[in-house]
């Protein structure tokens, strides 16, 4: 979201866009400042780019994204780049950007690999190019998407599906990682979101158990990951789908506000306390 009176005046597209947000960014420094180590100066820069192509919130699946509005792209990294110069008047403080991630894959066939290449970039490998330099990249990852000739294809018929539609897919971290780590040249890697929308609380410790293990393989092959934050700690309102996809680890009742933590929040509690994790059977 942006302030009403940024959009009536040109949005991202006004010529003057990135010095407010450097403005911005000084009147907010006196507070993340304090005690904190890493700051993201703009959340998920492709999808804002997408949105502000005319898109509505709640057609922003990983399969069929639309094409992104490239001159608020430029304007969102000249933001970002003027955001963080002034982020760097505090001694310590990393900073960089966060990056949906959508493991773009092409499938077996004639023309399918150019039209992945072509369809990704702009959505996807842009932005983790354009992290050169900076302090680290943020990797907000779900899911993955298969792409022919003719563009992006639903998920297959018969693959376990989330509450958003997403195919179950655990491993979407770890190829974030990888990724975000060769385009950007290296710059180290936080998982900023990942987690998975589901009524049944045994499948979101089975997608986690998978993240953890695929983001700790990626560790050993030499990537320097800092951190993972699972989405999330509650059920959330997705903005674009409401209260359904049901994310949290832990539950609350919308009229008393009651939090219960779930399974899974247990769990992961575990996890997190023992700073490592037992490896599934299956492996």
């Amino acid at each position: 979201t942006v302030p009403r009176w940024f959009e009536r005046d040109g949005f991202w597209r006004a010529p003057d866009a990135a010095d407010l947000f450097a403005r911005y960014t000084e009147l907010a420094l006196p507070v993340v400042s304090e005690g904190v180590r890493y700051v993201c100066t703009i959340n998920e820069p492709n999808i804002a780019a997408m949105l502000a192509g005319g898109e509505d919130a709640s057609n922003l699946v990983a399969y069929g994204l639309p094409n992104p509005d490239l001159q608020v792209a430029d304007a969102l990294l000249a933001s970002h780049k003027r955001s963080r110069e002034v982020l760097s008047q505090v001694d310590g403080l990393k900073s960089g950007w966060t990056v949906a991630t959508q493991a773009f894959k092409a499938v077996d066939e004639p023309g399918a690999a150019e039209a992945t290449r072509e369809y990704g970039y702009v959505r996807d490998d842009w932005y983790s190019e354009m992290a050169a330099g900076d302090d680290f990249v943020g990797v907000q990852a779900y899911t993955q998407t298969f792409v022919g000739p003719e563009g992006p294809r639903p998920v297959a018929e018969g693959l376990e599906t989330t509450l958003t539609g997403w195919e179950f897919w655990p491993p979407a971290a770890a190829e974030g990682i990888r990724s975000a780590w060769e385009l950007s040249g290296h710059v180290p890697v936080m998982v900023t979101e990942n987690g998975i929308a589901t009524a049944d609380d045994t499948r979101r410790i089975a997608y986690t158990q998978g993240a953890l293990e695929g983001i700790h393989d990626t560790i050993e092959e030499g990537v320097e990951v800092l951190g993972y934050q699972h989405w999330s700690a509650l059920d959330n309102y997705e903005w674009a789908s409401g209260f359904r996809p049901t994310f949290g680890l832990i539950a609350w009742d919308r009229d008393t506000f009651e939090r219960t933590p779930k399974a899974s929040a247990r769990w992961y509690g575990g996890v997190a306390r023992a700073n490592g994790l037992e490896r599934s059977s299956a492996d």
